[in-house]
C-alpha cells in the first residue's frame, strides 16, 4: 500500500515518493502574530498535524518545520493601533498562539523558526538573487523582477498578464513592473529595522518562508510544502520564484493546500461579527467537537461552520464515548493477558489505512471508524459466549482508541475515571428513583448529573453512565 497525494503543482494525484528514502522533509506556513488565532488557523494547524501523525504511523521519518512570522506590516500597524511596542504585540500573540497549540494537543514542530531570528540568511538569499539578475535595488528597497523568472505562475496556473488583470496590486513607482514584489523594505522612522547592504530595513513576507524552510530542513528541495489555498498566489508562487533561481532545483516536490473555512456561508471577519477565536470557540465547544468538525470534510475542501454541524459532531463523539464506557465497565479496568485480534478488527483497521492513504481522506477514515464501532457493539451484544469474548472486546476498543488518538489526535485529554462521593450518591439516588417509578425525580437527577459532566442512560440491563 502506498500513500497518494493530490499535488497542487501538477494538479494530479501522485504516489508519495520522498527525495531521500523514508525521510520526509515537510514545511507548513505558520501564523503571523498580530492577533489571536481564529478557528480557520486551528483547522490549518490541526489538519497538518494529522497528516504528520499519519506519515509517522506509516513509518516515515518526518522532519517538520512550521514558521512564525514576527515582523510584518500587520504587526507594525497593530502596535500603532494599540499604542503598544512592536515587541509586546509579538510576545503577547506568540504566548496566545502557544496556548492554542497546547489546547488542541498539536505536536510541537521539530523547528519553529521566527523570521527575526533568520534575517542574515534572508539577506544572503536576496544578495544571491540580485547577483543572478532576478532582483533589483530601488532607493533602499529590493524588488523581485517577476518577468525574469520564466516559470512564474506554474503553481497557480496563471500567466503573468492574467495575474495583472485579476489581482489588485499595490502601486509603487519604484517597481519596474506592477507584479514585482518586495524582498527587502526600507524601514520608516518608527518601524523595527535591521542593517543590510541596502540600508536599514526589514525582509518582505515571502522571502521568510523560502529561506527558513530550506535552512531548517537542510535541503534544497522540500518533500512537502503545506499551507492554505489562499496562499497559492502570491505567497507560494513567490516562494518558488525566490528559491529556484538560487538552487537550480525544484523548490518542493509536493504542494498540499487546505480549503478555507466560512461561517454560515460567509467569510470570517470582525466587521461581520463572525470572527471566532480558538479560545472563544473552546468556551462553547470541546476540543474534540472542533476536531471532529475539521475531520468531517476533506482537507482540500472548503468547510462551513454552523451550530447545526457542531451539534452533529457531538452526536458523532457520543458514539465513541458510549462504546468506550461500555467496554470500561465490562472490563472493569482489567487488561486481558492476551488480547485477540478477530477478523473484523483487522478488516476495519486496514480500511482506515486505505482511506488515509488516499490523500489523507479523513471523512472516509471516520466512516471506517464508525463501521468499526458498529461491528464492535454487535460483537458485544451477540457473542458473550465466545471463549475469547473479553480479549476480543479489549483489542477492538483499544484499536479504535489508538487510531483515533495517535493519528487523528482525538481523545488526548484523559478523563478522570473516579467518581466523587457526591456523584456516586446522585447515581444511586437516580437508580432508586427509577426503581420506584418516580420518573420526574429521575429526570431531575439526570439533569443534575449532566452538570457534573456525566451522561446517564437507561438500558435493558439497567442504568449506565459515562463522562460527557
Amino acid at each position: 500500500m502506498t500513500i497518494r497525494i493530490v499535488n497542487s503543482l501538477t494538479k494530479k494525484k501522485e504516489e508519495l515518493v520522498p527525495c531521500d528514502g523514508k525521510i520526509i522533509r515537510m514545511y507548513s506556513c505558520g501564523v503571523t502574530v498580530y492577533d489571536r488565532c481564529h478557528i480557520g488557523h486551528a483547522r490549518s494547524l490541526y489538519i497538518f498535524d494529522v497528516i504528520r501523525r499519519y506519515l509517522k504511523f506509516r513509518n516515515y521519518d518526518v522532519k517538520f518545520v512550521r514558521n512564525i512570522t514576527d515582523v510584518d506590516d500587520k504587526i507594525i500597524n497593530r502596535a500603532r493601533e494599540t499604542k503598544k511596542s512592536f515587541e509586546n504585540v509579538v510576545a503577547e500573540n506568540i504566548a496566545a498562539y502557544q496556548e492554542d497549540l497546547k489546547s488542541f494537543g498539536i505536536l510541537p514542530a521539530d523547528v519553529e523558526p521566527r523570521a527575526t531570528e533568520n534575517i542574515p540568511e534572508m539577506i544572503k538569499d536576496i544578495e544571491g538573487l540580485i547577483q543572478k539578475g532576478f532582483a533589483y535595488v530601488a532607493n533602499g528597497d529590493v524588488y523581485y523582477d517577476v518577468r525574469k523568472f520564466k516559470d512564474y505562475g506554474k503553481l497557480s496556473g496563471q500567466s503573468v498578464d492574467k495575474m495583472i488583470e485579476a489581482v489588485r496590486i499595490e502601486q509603487d513607482d519604484k517597481k519596474k513592473d506592477p507584479l514585482d514584489f518586495a524582498l527587502w523594505k526600507k524601514s520608516k522612522e518608527d518601524e523595527p529595522f535591521w542593517e543590510s547592504p541596502w540600508g536599514r530595513g526589514r525582509p518582505g513576507w515571502h522571502i521568510e518562508c523560502s529561506c527558513m524552510s530550506r535552512k531548517h530542513l537542510g535541503c534544497e528541495t522540500l518533500d512537502i510544502h503545506a499551507g492554505g489555498r489562499d496562499l497559492i498566489f502570491p505567497h507560494h508562487e513567490n516562494e518558488i520564484a525566490q528559491a529556484e533561481p538560487l538552487t537550480n532545483k525544484p523548490f518542493a516536490k509536493y504542494w498540499i493546500h487546505h480549503g478555507l473555512l466560512t461561517i454560515q456561508g460567509q467569510k470570517m471577519a470582525k466587521s461581520l461579527g463572525n470572527f471566532i477565536t480558538v479560545q472563544g470557540a473552546l468556551k462553547k465547544y470541546s476540543v474534540d467537537q472542533l476536531k471532529m468538525f475539521f475531520l468531517s470534510s476533506h482537507y482540500a475542501s472548503p468547510i462551513d461552520f454552523t451550530e447545526e454541524k457542531m451539534r452533529e459532531m457531538q452526536k458523532a463523539l457520543d458514539r465513541f464515548d458510549v462504546l468506550f464506557w461500555k467496554a470500561y465497565q465490562m472490563l472493569d479496568g482489567k487488561k486481558p493477558v492476551d488480547p485477540i485480534e478477530a477478523e473484523f478488527i483487522t478488516k476495519h483497521r486496514n480500511e482506515f489505512i486505505v482511506a488515509m492513504d488516499d490523500d489523507f481522506n479523513t471523512p472516509m477514515a471516520l466512516g471506517c471508524l464508525f463501521n468499526f464501532i458498529n461491528d464492535t457493539n454487535k460483537f458485544i451484544d451477540t457473542a458473550p459466549k465466545d471463549g475469547n469474548y473479553l480479549e476480543i472486546v479489549y483489542r477492538a476498543v483499544d484499536t479504535i482508541e489508538n487510531l483515533s488518538r495517535n493519528i487523528l489526535g482525538l481523545f488526548l485529554k484523559e478523563k478522570d475515571n473516579d467518581l466523587t462521593a457526591q456523584q456516586e450518591q446522585l447515581l444511586q439516588e437516580r437508580k432508586y428513583a427509577r426503581k420506584q417509578k418516580n420518573f420526574k425525580r429521575s429526570d431531575e437527577l439526570r439533569d443534575e448529573l449532566k452538570t457534573h459532566g456525566i451522561i446517564v442512560e437507561d438500558t435493558k440491563d439497567g442504568q449506565v453512565w459515562r463522562w460527557l
